[in-house]
């Protein structure tokens, strides 16, 4: 049987500057073969960590749930006001939409026209703000437990 002259993983022997080694580069670590699982013995459980509960004041939405979509589903059924820029556009650079809000998510807005019947999807990305012609929920109603709004469902 010839010996190669490529060594492991197909590096030729005496690469660069590492004679008969393989180049590494940064930070890389070489491979440490972990010991075999035996049968029966029982691994070391790790230590739990913390969960990431949201800090609660009273009477307000937990400070990490204090997003726009969120808000913007506490004040679900009122009217809303919602300023929009498209970059690039030659039709129409900003746009308003004025509607009734049907839901908000991590990513979208959903209003609907209640003159027209029209319903807008409008991707976040394109909200500058939005405006109400009346008081906005922001705070859960008292004795309610506030749903975690920071908990999306899997994709």
């Amino acid at each position: 049987m010839s010996q190669s002259n490529y060594g492991n993983y197909g590096y030729p022997q005496g690469y660069g500057n590492f004679p008969g080694q393989i180049p590494t580069y940064g930070n890389q670590q070489m491979y440490q073969p972990q010991a075999p699982i035996q049968q029966g013995v029982p691994t070391p459980t790790p230590a739990p960590t913390p969960s990431a509960t949201p800090t609660t004041l009273p009477g307000q939405l937990p400070i990490e749930a204090s997003y726009i979509e969120n808000i913007l589903r506490l004040n679900k059924g009122k009217i809303a006001t919602v300023y929009t820029t498209f970059e690039n556009n030659r039709e129409w650079n900003a746009k308003i939409f004025k509607g009734i809000i049907e839901a908000a998510g991590r990513d979208h807005l959903i209003l609907s026209d209640p003159q027209t019947g029209t319903r807008y999807l409008i991707p976040m990305l394109y909200v500058d703000y939005v405006t109400f012609d009346e008081e906005i929920e922001y705070e859960y109603p008292y004795g309610v437990a506030a749903p975690n709004l920071t908990t999306y469902p899997p994709r």
